[in-house]
């Protein structure tokens, strides 16, 4: 990867790839009455905190003066916000909570059909076979500090569980799908793109080994077709989200408790389709 105060200009290419990206964020901004000098203040202070942590001199200490160099924020800005404690952003304990139990929900034996589909599961086991599957015993396995009602009556709020007549209850998606405009969908939205974005300047800075992003991209095509690979993409991108899953559990299984797990991984899948008016051909595979 070139210094960054050493001589690798940016090229028009990689700005107008940078405006194509952040044009949908920009969007996003807009429809949320995020204005620009809110975004610019916010983007002032990643610049100041990813030179901070990513750009240090080997064996010196990091400076206000040499952030202001590979930043051009101004140092009495750059003073300000590195003095200034950035906002804790962990995962939601409900999503977490939420992601683990329908990871085991959807992955784990006990829980499934013989076709592989999740169970409608009681409540509580039954007194003659407390052995038995039950959302009670599926929340204990992923947490004893919350009583399972209590989980329960989250899970039915967020519309990811739903009761039977005869209160059984059913996992509504294979995957938790937060509605829009909720908080939950926003923790995902920046974890996700984060990710996907991280994955491709890593290789785009030539990081090795490369990681995996792809994509296949065609245009010409009919509303018909589209709604087919719309729904294509859909069924084999939940396959292959359900085996990753089911192999990560197993191996997260396997080195609980060790020392050394450490890593973190996020794998995804997405489709986008839209009329365009300019479509030049990029059918390909990338």
């Amino acid at each position: 990867m070139q210094h960054p105060t050493g001589s690798n200009p940016a090229t028009p290419a990689l700005l107008a790839a940078v405006r194509r990206a952040l044009t949908p964020v920009v969007r996003l901004l807009i429809a949320r009455g995020i204005t620009f000098p809110a975004a610019a203040e916010l983007l002032k202070d990643i610049y100041v905190d990813v030179a901070d942590r990513d750009f240090p001199v080997d064996g010196k200490p990091q400076t206000d003066s040499r952030i202001h160099l590979l930043t051009g924020v101004h140092r009495k800005d750059v003073r300000r916000l590195r003095n200034t404690q950035p906002e804790a952003n962990p995962t939601p304990k409900r999503v977490a909570l939420a992601t683990q139990i329908i990871s085991r929900w959807t992955t784990e034996a006990e829980y499934l059909d013989r076709d592989g589909r999740p169970l409608l599961l009681p409540r509580l086991a039954a007194e003659d076979d407390s052995a038995a599957a039950s959302f009670a015993s599926l929340v204990r396995s992923v947490n004893t500090d919350i009583r399972p009602r209590v989980v329960l009556d989250e899970l039915l709020r967020l519309g990811i569980v739903e009761l039977s007549a005869d209160e059984q209850i059913c996992l509504r998606a294979d995957a938790f799908v937060p509605e829009s405009g909720s908080d939950e969908l926003a923790f995902f939205f920046g974890r996700n793109l984060h990710d996907h974005a991280a994955a491709a300047v890593h290789n785009l800075l030539g990081g090795e080994p490369r990681f995996l992003e792809r994509s296949v991209s065609y245009n010409h095509l009919p509303l018909a077709a589209v709604v087919e690979l719309a729904a294509l993409s859909r069924q084999l991108g939940m396959a292959a989200l359900q085996q990753i899953n089911a192999r990560a559990l197993s191996l997260q299984k396997e080195v609980s408790g060790k020392p050394g797990a450490e890593q973190r991984i996020n794998f995804g899948t997405y489709f986008f389709s839209r009329a365009d008016a300019d479509s030049a051909p990029e059918d390909e595979q990338k």
